[in-house]
């Protein structure tokens, strides 16, 4: 058990290096509004991490292997997420330098909307269900109860995720404390606003 544990573990944090739509919303939102602010998107995120991981377990996430129908809505409904999470990055770069738009040219953004930010960025991935029901069950040992260790793993999975992000928005944050400049601000919008639709366009327009 103890091995399967460790090689779950080592998969897991190699998954949490490849940078993805949450990366770009966390990293975001860390070097735009700040530490708290990244670190509540960051939980949203690995809510989503988890709640993908139970439903494996409970096998709701295969539904999405089984059905095109579900998949292509969960696709599409994701893509728009992220589109439309973009699109709001760029027209606040756009908006940037206005009066009323306070010394950073950045809007204030609270805790709760970066958390559910976060949560929908990685819940609306149906790629992350399909990944979670080929994925987990992988490491499951022989003979061992498959549900409680299918929910153990989703624990782990998130906590490893959580761990793999928080250097990452310990150092945008303290980027972000030291370019103050409105201009790198802005710069960061339109970047990471790119990037999201581009991730939208591709998710909506793959298989």
């Amino acid at each position: 058990m103890m091995t399967s544990v460790v090689a779950f573990v080592g998969a897991a944090f190699l998954i949490a290096m490849v940078p993805g739509p949450s990366t770009v919303v966390i990293l975001r939102r860390a070097v735009v509004n700040g530490r708290r602010t990244g670190m509540a998107t960051v939980m949203g995120n690995e809510c989503g991490v988890l709640l993908w991981g139970l439903a494996a377990a409970f096998g709701l996430s295969a539904l999405l292997l089984a059905s095109q129908v579900a998949y292509d809505v969960i696709r599409i409904a994701g893509a728009a997420v992220l589109v439309w999470m973009g699109a709001r990055a760029l027209w606040q770069a756009r908006r940037a330098g206005q009066p009323d738009q306070g010394p950073a040219g950045t809007a204030a953004v609270s805790l709760r909307r970066a958390y559910w930010q976060g949560l929908a960025t990685n819940f609306a991935n149906p790629k992350a269900g399909v990944f979670a029901v080929s994925f987990l069950p992988q490491f499951v040992p022989h003979g061992a109860p498959v549900l409680p260790t299918l929910l153990a793993f989703s624990v782990i999975w998130a906590v490893v995720d959580l761990i793999w992000y928080l250097p990452l928005v310990w150092l945008a944050g303290r980027v972000g404390g030291v370019l103050q400049r409105q201009s790198v601000r802005r710069r960061m919008e339109q970047v990471s606003g790119a990037v999201l639709v581009g991730l939208g366009v591709r998710l909506a327009t793959g298989p």
